[in-house]
């Protein structure tokens, strides 16, 4: 394999080189370089030594092989598209986290676009993620209206989209723990907080919460359903419904909330009112952010294994990409009731809440 060098051949640190001029600098042909570069099946053929004088010219030198030849040669790019709604929501930063972690380790590299749930974004985002020739694609909450024509993963994901799989958490289970937990604490007087129609999860949950509370024959009047109105991932998410529940006057001594953010706002909403959590009204939060178990009082809520949801949908990403498996349109994701400070019985002495 060995080559003539070329007279006068004088290569110097930091200077880029190719894979042709380093051949000629080691006397090697550069099938043999590249064979030992990437390790590929028969480079035990090659002396370790070869291998070794190989890779010490290679980090001497700084040589790095062209991804874009290597990605037309394997017509692969090892790189996915990543979109969700914005990079500072806690549900998204964990999921992503779990992504993250999982294309790492399978040397995938990933674009993430936050197109704040605007459809024109959504709509044009894929279309840029695949003219930068992306293999394929996961989205974080957000709603889906077609397909694409590349392998697609869908994290929260209730519709059935053609050539989509979708992860998702079993809505019905999570509601059968919040309610069952609150009404085995003697509440009946239950305040809802509905999710807006943006969030690929609000329909879902909704449903399968009211679902549950009609088997255990819990009544839920209007007066005790709120609309959550803004589209943010700060507690002010659940201040401004919490006050107007409180405003309508009704008694309820127990509030479920879409989620941790908008439970912590709602937390400092009864608390500006001169309720106490849990010893006036008990609050349940949804998700398990970070900041849960840190709230003053910590948040009971509804588990969602967000980092390993991710996981599950990068792993299901690369094995569709690479022929491996074939899934089924949805797969479950179990979740876990955690029971912390926010929520507790309903006391003989409790405090009527204040509505002023």
């Amino acid at each position: 394999m060995a080559k003539r060098t070329k007279d006068g051949l004088d290569l110097q640190p930091g200077r880029p080189v190719g894979l042709r001029t380093l051949g000629e600098y080691l006397n090697l042909s550069p099938a043999t370089i590249s064979l030992v570069l990437n390790n590929a099946p028969g480079v035990r053929s090659i002396p370790q030594e070869t291998r070794d004088r190989v890779i010490e010219a290679a980090a001497k030198f700084d040589y790095r092989p062209s991804f874009y030849a290597r990605s037309l040669r394997k017509r692969q790019t090892y790189t996915v598209g990543v979109l969700v709604p914005e990079l500072s929501d806690n549900y998204a930063t964990q999921v992503l986290a779990g992504v993250e972690e999982f294309l790492i380790e399978e040397g995938y590299f990933y674009l993430t676009a936050s197109h704040r749930r605007k459809p024109d974004l959504i709509d044009e985002y894929p279309r840029m993620l695949m003219d930068r020739s992306v293999e394929g694609f996961i989205l974080i909450d957000t709603i889906l209206d077609k397909g694409f024509r590349l392998p697609t993963v869908v994290v929260a994901g209730h519709r059935h989209i053609e050539g989509a799989t979708n992860v998702v958490l079993d809505q019905r289970r999570a509601a059968e723990l919040a309610l069952r937990h609150l009404h085995q604490l003697g509440h009946r007087k239950i305040a809802f907080m509905r999710g807006g129609s943006h969030s690929s999860d609000a329909d879902d949950r909704w449903e399968c919460l009211m679902a549950v509370a009609r088997d255990l024959k819990i009544a839920v009047p209007p007066e005790l359903m709120v609309p959550l109105r803004l589209r943010m991932s700060t507690p002010e998410l659940g201040f401004a419904p919490t006050n107007e529940l409180l405003d309508r006057g009704v008694d309820f001594t127990a509030l479920v909330c879409y989620n941790d953010v908008s439970a912590i706002g709602a937390t400092r909403a009864l608390s500006n009112r001169g309720l106490r959590v849990p010893q006036d009204v008990s609050v349940v939060g949804f998700d398990d952010i970070q900041g849960a178990s840190f709230h003053n009082p910590s948040l009971t809520t509804i588990r969602q294994p967000l980092i390993e949801m991710g996981q599950v949908a990068a792993r299901i990403l690369l094995q569709r990409i690479r022929g491996q498996a074939t899934f089924p349109d949805v797969v479950p994701i179990h979740p876990e009731l955690v029971i912390r400070e926010s929520t507790g019985p309903v006391g003989l002495d409790r405090s009527r809440p204040k509505r002023s």
